[in-house]
């Protein structure tokens, strides 16, 4: 094979695995809100659990406590998370209209505009014409969707699938506080949720440092104080209210 065809063939390798890198860290940021869902559902039970046991409650209240935060906040993440996306579902949905229409209103223009996103990518002027030319031959609102939006056409984000999911790992996360201060271990009922959400936020920090790519000790360490932070707190609130029979 000829050398320039060879070079020819790596640009198109290398342009075609800058998107395949940008649909996967899409995948990964999902991965990574599950992980961020369930641990706000373990911060923020531990910290009102905690808050309520240090009015000094009996163990029904605590959990009756306990369950409310878990199904108030599970139901408001989900909430909040099916209108994000919906918001921007509806924007995609929009731009890919609009880009329809500019394509049969001026596709010379819009052809000229692909190219010019390849060459940006590290392509030939020659090369970024042709592969320009060849994939609006194939699927020009693909093509400029994918190159111009970062959308890939009919794979839209569904709110829905979004919803649950963001209920589910915040309910997940929420599960072990509850379970660790409403345990037969009532006398320790507070050190023990103490470790046990030290434990988890140790995990998730690290696991969602792993999936970013950040370094893993800095956000074990940053999940750890937030936690300790918010547990302390909330508890020496309960623990004043509680003294002054508010």
């Amino acid at each position: 094979m000829e050398k320039s065809k060879i070079v020819k063939l790596d640009e198109v390798i290398l342009a075609n695995q800058e998107f395949q890198k940008s649909t996967m860290a899409a995948k990964l940021n999902w991965l990574r809100a599950g992980v961020l869902g369930a641990n706000d559902g373990i911060v923020s039970t531990a910290g009102l659990v905690l808050g309520v046991a240090g009015a000094a409650a009996d163990s029904k209240t605590i959990l009756i406590a306990g369950v409310a935060a878990t199904v108030a906040g599970s139901i408001s993440m989900a909430g909040g998370e099916y209108t994000s996306v919906s918001a921007q579902r509806d924007s995609e949905i929009a731009a890919l209209a609009k880009e329809k229409q500019e394509l049969a209103d001026n596709p010379e223009a819009e052809l000229r505009e692909l190219a010019w996103f390849y060459e940006q990518k590290g392509l030939s002027l020659e090369l970024a014409a042709k592969v320009a030319a060849e994939l609006t031959a194939i699927d020009p609102l693909k093509a400029h969707a994918e190159a111009e939006l970062g959308i890939e056409v009919g794979n839209h984000v569904s709110p829905g699938q979004a919803a649950i999911s963001s209920f589910v790992a915040f309910a997940g996360g929420s599960l072990l506080p509850l379970f660790a201060v409403s345990g037969p271990w009532t006398a320790y009922k507070i050190p023990v949720t103490v470790i046990a959400v030290i434990m988890s936020l140790a995990i998730t920090g690290y696991v969602g440092a792993k999936i970013g790519g950040a370094r893993s000790g800095r956000a074990i360490i940053r999940n750890v104080l937030v936690s300790i932070l918010t547990m302390g707190i909330t508890y020496g609130i309960g623990y004043l209210v509680g003294g002054i029979g508010l």
